[in-house]
């Protein structure tokens, strides 16, 4: 079995405070035409560099159906800057337009078998899998970027187009496992890195 969510899966349901001070789960989505469901958090320079790119994303797909929730799964013992309370801050300095919500349990990282931050899920209407991995190519500096993948991704299935890559390596930092060094990756991982 492998580790990570594989396409055509289903999304799996959770329950998680978000930085607006309300609670959500996955049918709170059931309106979405596309959901994208992202691994982040508040420190790494992957997702720092890349988060005005999925900033511009957000705000080209937002209005075609396309709901786009953020997942803090970092222990926030490994980096202080990943607690909820962080989470908050960085919400209301940057004001970025999607839900950031918190999995302190790292239960959804485990679930969906995240690696890195930033790590990609989008599901389609049925919430099967259809693109997993990085957003670009270039996520920690963006200027050398020469493809967005999760744009590609939404646009080809948008235009009723399977998915032409639907799978690639994210790129970024590790999720940061309670209690395990910060470069630590389970080891039944390897199937996408």
């Amino acid at each position: 079995m492998a580790y990570t969510l594989q396409i055509g899966e289903k999304a799996l349901d959770f329950e998680l405070p978000a930085t607006n001070g309300n609670t959500y789960k996955l049918s709170d989505f059931d309106d979405a035409k596309v959901l994208v469901i992202f691994f982040t958090c508040n420190h790494c320079p992957y997702v720092i560099g890349s988060d005005e790119v999925t900033r511009r994303t957000v705000e080209r797909f937002a209005p075609q159906g396309v709901e786009f929730v953020g997942i803090n799964s970092n222990s926030e013992h490994t980096y202080e800057e990943d607690s909820f309370e962080n989470m908050v801050k960085r919400m209301n300095t940057h004001r970025f337009p999607w839900l950031y919500l918190y999995d302190k349990p790292q239960d959804v990282a485990r679930a969906y078998g995240a690696l890195k931050t930033p790590h990609f899920y989008v599901f389609d209407r049925d919430r099967k899998l259809i693109y997993t991995g990085r957003g670009v190519d270039s996520p920690k500096d963006t200027a050398k970027m020469t493809v967005n993948d999760l744009e590609r991704a939404l646009e080809e299935h948008l235009a009723g187009k399977p998915v032409s890559t639907p799978v690639t390596n994210p790129i970024g930092c590790n999720i940061k496992w309670e209690g395990k060094d910060p470069k630590w990756m389970p080891p039944e991982a390897c199937d996408l890195v």
